[in-house]
């Protein structure tokens, strides 16, 4: 896929870029955009998707609008050489959304949902008893101003 990235050109990218905006456009509206013909904008999907440059399209959701009203980012330090071992452990939390490896004093940033603080608070309690962990700092998430 590296080389798939490379090999993007302005067209590739432009249509990458509306795609964020909305996943939804009919081929007909990208390529009136773009310039292009439909045949043009399909061909370049089906490439995009063979290639793995898209992985896939989903629904954005307004924060609100989600069972799991309390939303926080959990920075995570990991002891030695075990985030093999935490990430493996965190992968089986439910309510935690997403796992990012980081560098400089936190090694994982996990996106944590609940739906009230009681709920949000035993999260972050069976978290913090993961072995490997050395220290958390955890943000919750008051609103959410882009998505």
């Amino acid at each position: 896929m590296t080389e798939a990235l490379h090999s993007l050109d302005d067209t590739d990218r432009r249509l990458l870029a509306l795609l964020r905006d909305n996943a939804r456009w009919p081929v007909a509206h990208l390529a009136k955009v773009l310039d292009v013909s439909r045949g043009t904008v399909q061909n370049r999907l089906d490439r995009l998707e063979r290639d793995g440059v898209i992985v896939g399209y989903t629904v954005r959701l307004k924060p609100e609008a989600e069972a799991h009203r309390v939303r926080g980012w959990m920075s995570i330090a990991v002891e030695g050489n075990r985030a093999g071992h935490v990430l493996g452990a965190l992968r089986g939390e439910p309510c935690v959304q997403s796992l990012h490896t980081t560098n400089g004093r936190w090694d994982i940033v996990a996106e944590i949902r609940a739906d009230n603080l009681e709920a949000f608070d035993q999260v972050l309690t069976r978290i913090r008893t993961i072995d490997g962990i050395a220290a958390t700092e955890t943000s919750i998430l008051l609103s959410t101003l882009k998505l």
